[in-house]
């Protein structure tokens, strides 16, 4: 039986055991999840949109 190990989502700062790992950043399946569903209107897609630059700021990628 394999473990997950927990790593801290970039979103919302919380240990998870389940999402995706982009370059060397965890997002947590919930929040992945809420920023695929978001519309570009929504009040909340720039939020999104500054953790995800964080990624290529980090990493100049």
């Amino acid at each position: 039986m394999e473990q997950e190990i927990m790593s801290t989502c970039i979103v919302c700062g919380q240990p998870k055991e389940q999402g995706i790992h982009i370059v060397n950043e965890f997002i947590c399946l919930d929040c992945e999840t809420e920023m695929v569903q978001t519309k570009v209107e929504d009040e909340k897609y720039p939020f999104f949109v500054h953790r995800l630059r964080q990624i290529a700021v980090r990493y100049h990628v």
